[in-house]
């Protein structure tokens, strides 16, 4: 399953970013720039990126990428080489919801309920592992051995949708072990990823390894984390009738 394109997060602090256009929206594209750090500048100046909210940008599209910059253009997806999604911040924590300029109300919507749902603790949860990073590499020297602890501890008593209170980490770690790795093995009913269960796709999503046959779709191998590793192993025992089988390394 191939992506319409690449999520990433770009830091603009004290970068120059283009933006041509007056009125409502662009003062909208303006504030989100700002808040980004984004140091903005006219068309004539140099930058990698460029944000066009204007009537008629066809002409100014095609200029800023003959000088070779992303360009994105207000209410037209076909025009644009990159989006601005639909922002929810729990600082350093920022997710990101897009639609490819199909539905910006869409986008919004979402956005919307996951607010909801995110509590405000999250950002601190951030920081309090990255603080933990030593005491948890001095606990867990093994970074699968770490990386497991880490796993259980946010699917349990860390539990990222759940509010909770300062030295949440600290009292993790004074009580916290690794889980041992465990191997799942999985017959598929299908080849269709979405007619996963939901346990084979947290499965998938949480799997350090995954043990497949040749004839396992890669739409379903793509359900894995991106750095969980793939290993073609043709040895593996099929399953009746469609042979789709898989294994699965990871917390038990």
């Amino acid at each position: 399953m191939s992506l319409a394109a690449l999520p990433i997060f770009v830091k603009l602090a004290g970068r120059p970013v283009i933006l041509v256009g007056e009125g409502e929206v662009a003062d909208a594209k303006r504030r989100l720039l700002e808040r980004a750090g984004a140091r903005i500048v006219e068309e004539s100046s140099d930058a990698a990126l460029a944000i066009v909210a204007v009537d008629d940008p066809e002409p100014i599209v095609a200029r800023l990428r003959g000088r070779g910059m992303l360009v994105n253009a207000v209410d037209r997806a076909d025009l644009c080489d990159f989006t601005l999604p639909a922002i929810i911040d729990r600082d350093p924590v920022l997710i990101a919801v897009g639609t490819g300029g199909v539905s910006a109300g869409l986008a919004a919507a979402l956005r919307q309920r996951l607010e909801a749902v995110l509590p405000a603790s999250l950002g601190g949860l951030a920081h309090a592992l990255a603080a933990a990073r030593p005491a948890m590499r001095s606990r867990w020297a093994d970074s699968g051995e770490r990386r497991r602890a880490l796993g259980a501890a946010l699917a349990g008593p860390l539990d990222p949708l759940i509010d909770h209170p300062d030295g949440i980490v600290e009292r993790w770690l004074g009580t916290g072990t690794a889980p041992a790795t465990n191997l799942l093995h999985f017959i598929l009913i299908s080849s269709d990823p979405d007619d996963l269960t939901l346990r084979q796709a947290r499965a998938l999503a949480q799997a350090d390894r995954v043990f497949h046959r040749e004839d396992v779709p890669v739409p379903i191998l793509d359900r894995a984390r991106a750095d969980a590793a793939r290993i073609r192993c043709d040895a593996m025992p099929t399953a009746p009738a469609l042979g789709l089988s898989l294994y699965l390394e990871m917390n038990p």
